[in-house]
């Protein structure tokens, strides 16, 4: 199983409206980076991903599952993206900051803090493991 990030404005989309959407989820659409198009298509159903409130909160919230591998994205009218779609598993219990992860010197290579504009990134099993015990899960 791979890991991922998966950034979100909670004024667009929040972790409360994807826990709302329940068991069948939601789509993850809009991308419009490659390399950010790159990392959803290799993603596998049952992959995890941790679901972060970018902009306003700026913190690791909660833990989504992949639910449907990539496929076209019907928003975009070029027809060069596409999207997963997630469904939310758990919250962490306590939310995990910006500011933490790059307080945390074995989390200083995490595409998080050296790719920040990125909507969708890798995460490694050790910064997994970290970041989830940071978030009490």
């Amino acid at each position: 199983m791979a890991h991922w990030l998966l950034k979100s404005e909670p004024s667009s989309w929040s972790w409360r409206q994807q826990v709302e959407a329940g068991a069948k989820g939601t789509s993850w659409n809009g991308v419009r980076n490659h390399a950010a198009k790159r990392n959803l298509q290799a993603m596998q159903v049952g992959d995890q991903a941790f679901f972060y409130h970018s902009g306003e909160g700026k913190e690791i919230v909660g833990i989504v599952t992949i639910a449907k591998p990539y496929y076209p994205d019907p928003t975009d009218k070029t027809g060069v993206f596409g999207m997963v779609d997630v469904r939310a598993e758990k919250p962490l219990k306590t939310p995990v900051t910006l500011a933490a992860i790059k307080a945390e010197p074995r989390l200083k290579n995490m595409a998080l803090v050296k790719y920040s504009r990125l909507s969708v990134q890798p995460v490694s099993e050790a910064e997994w493991k970290l970041v989830g015990k940071m978030g009490g899960v």
